[in-house]
């Protein structure tokens, strides 16, 4: 009886670690939120697939373990890593009642890695992630957390940066930053990453406030040690300084 938490990384095919794909095509059921499922049908096309909505997470996971329990092996997928904003912990949570089952977290390349990348390299330092979906979190959390990462001039990708529901959020976080640092703050931005349509962006946060992005996209504000260089957003962290 297995049940592994799988993150995938961003959909293409290179992306997906040997540990992923390993536990994926060991698995005889693979579920998850439905645009995941129709990524992974393109690529393992003869697996058997269990999906369901947003906001079901609870009843996807207990499903999943009860699959489990009847002898099965099960993936639940999640793009990028199953611990960042996945379904690992949920799984971990639901299924200690049941010993019998072994519960694996497999890792996954996170946006926060794979759009830096794709930017140059904005995380040479330390950093921050927050997700700005208020779903799950108070928004007064989540302001709380951007001014705490802001004043302690902490690179910060943002997850989640705006929705149909939450179209100036983007705008709002930009706001705050914009409180502790200067508008001419190296940031950059990737759309669709690893996917068709893939887009990036390199600009000022001055210039971040006025953009309009999608849930699809990986947000990145620098520090006062971001710069641009050869049109690559890079963090300095200092090599070879006395």
């Amino acid at each position: 009886m297995k049940l592994y938490t799988v993150g995938f990384g961003s959909g293409d095919r290179d992306c997906i670690t040997k540990e992923a794909e390993r536990c994926i095509v060991e698995s005889d059921v693979v579920t998850g939120y439905r645009t995941y499922i129709d990524i992974l049908k393109k690529i393992y096309p003869d697996k058997n697939y269990i999906y369901s909505e947003m906001r079901q997470e609870r009843q996807r996971v207990q499903k999943a373990i009860e699959i489990a329990r009847s002898g099965k092996t099960v993936s639940i997928v999640c793009s990028g890593d199953s611990e960042v904003y996945g379904m690992a912990s949920l799984a971990i949570e639901l299924s200690a009642g049941f010993p019998e089952i072994e519960v694996k977290t497999v890792a996954g390349v996170t946006s926060a890695l794979s759009c830096g990348a794709v930017l140059g390299s904005p995380l040479t330092n330390d950093f921050a992630v927050i997700s700005l979906s208020d779903l799950l979190t108070p928004y007064e959390t989540i302001e709380k957390r951007l001014r705490g990462v802001s004043l302690a001039d902490m690179v910060t990708v943002i997850y989640n940066p705006s929705s149909a529901g939450r179209p100036d959020y983007l705008e709002k976080a930009c706001k705050i930053i914009l409180e502790y640092k200067p508008p001419e703050t190296v940031c950059g931005y990737v759309k669709n990453v690893g996917r068709e349509g893939q887009f990036s962006k390199i600009l000022t946060l001055g210039e971040l406030v006025h953009e309009k992005v999608d849930m699809f996209t990986t947000v990145f504000v620098g520090n006062s040690q971001t710069e641009i260089i050869a049109e690559k957003m890079v963090t300095l962290r200092g090599y070879g300084k006395k």
